[in-house]
């Protein structure tokens, strides 16, 4: 017997009261939008609009892409993926000569829904030629300011959480994390090529009292430490931006020239909640092809399945100029500008849920 059942709405947003409930998150919402359009127009960016369907939807081990099929006239038939982000056909228009570009991009990922994670959500993705991630830094300090002086507030709050978006974000490498929050050597775990320890990270995990699984991979156990020691603590009083990741786990992102062990990637925090992932970014071709390939091999062994590699992207990188470029969750950051305690408050249509 199948266990496929008929979608069937139960998240009656259209009716009248529960649209009146939201509708000023909704309201901010634009307000915010809008600012941020203003702030990218002042700054000579250009908005561009990218492709939803795609040959691949990205190569990342554990995201999960909605899966569907183009049907030729004839009859031949060839898969196709909705997008889990804008960001290979943002950097195809890198390689075509853009310089400065932005796109608010309706994404989708599969197995996530909650109050932080929803089916079809809305991606701030930016570029800019020639500029250093550092200055994506400066972005987000801005963008975070700018939210909070448009939705007329001085503080986000979330599960108990307070963040004063109007003050300069703290800044803390992954390593200073760990040491801090874990009492881990984390760069001890990793060579100057980047190849990582599991052993050696999985004893400071038992010294800091969390537990090891056998089949655990280094991985794993970076991102237990993350989750459990780390991201607890993050964006509390003030923004933090959390920065200079481990090679392994930035797969987009271009080595350091300071430390050949971290990467050139930081995540954003405000209120424990992740908004922003930027990247200095990698234009090795042939690095980046042994990344995606490393990835969907981890992906088959964990889930059974792989995505293809969009082999258009990679000959775009090769001529790729130098950039950095983030990817920011509009719809988290409306949220907290807002004070809505759930990201499908400031989606003015919800995807219908089809789970009980």
């Amino acid at each position: 017997m199948s266990s496929s059942r008929p979608a069937q709405s139960r998240s009656p947003w259209w009716q009248t009261d529960s649209h009146a409930d939201r509708r000023p998150f909704l309201m901010g919402r634009n307000a915010v939008q809008t600012a941020l359009r203003g702030f990218f127009s002042t700054q000579d960016f250009i908005e561009v609009y990218t492709a939803t369907l795609q040959v691949s939807p990205g190569n990342e081990t554990h995201l999960h892409a909605f899966t569907t099929e183009a049907i030729a006239i004839d009859g031949g038939r060839a898969p196709l993926y909705l997008h889990t982000s804008p960001e290979f056909a943002c950097k195809k228009l890198l390689a075509a000569g853009e310089q400065r570009i932005f796109t608010f991009a309706h994404v989708y990922r599969n197995r996530e829904r909650g109050p932080l994670h929803h089916p079809e959500f809305t991606m701030l993705e930016w570029y800019r030629v020639g500029e250093n991630y550092e200055q994506l830094m400066a972005d987000c300090a801005a963008m975070l300011a700018l939210a909070a002086e448009t939705a007329k507030t001085k503080r986000f709050a979330f599960r108990g959480m307070e963040t004063d978006p109007l003050a300069e974000p703290q800044r803390i490498t992954l390593a200073e994390a760990f040491d801090r929050y874990a009492g881990i050597d984390l760069l001890s775990s990793i060579a100057d090529n980047g190849e990582t320890d599991r052993d050696l990270l999985a004893a400071g995990l038992a010294k800091a009292g969390l537990r090891v699984s056998s089949d655990d991979t280094w991985a794993d156990l970076f991102s237990k430490v993350l989750v459990e020691k780390i991201e607890p603590h993050l964006g509390q009083g003030r923004a933090t931006i959390l920065c200079e990741y481990p090679v392994s786990e930035a797969a987009l992102a271009r080595p350091s020239a300071r430390d050949p062990r971290v990467a050139e990637r930081f995540e954003l925090y405000a209120c424990g909640v992740e908004l922003a992932n930027a990247f200095g970014e990698l234009t090795d071709a042939g690095e980046q092809r042994r990344r995606f390939e490393h990835e969907m091999s981890e992906k088959a062994r964990i889930y059974g399945e792989r995505y293809p590699i969009d082999e258009d992207f990679l000959d775009a990188l090769s001529a790729m100029p130098e950039a950095s470029g983030a990817a920011l969750g509009f719809d988290r950051l409306a949220m907290l500008a807002t004070g809505a305690s759930r990201i499908d408050q400031v989606m003015w249509a919800p995807v219908a849920e089809v789970f009980p």
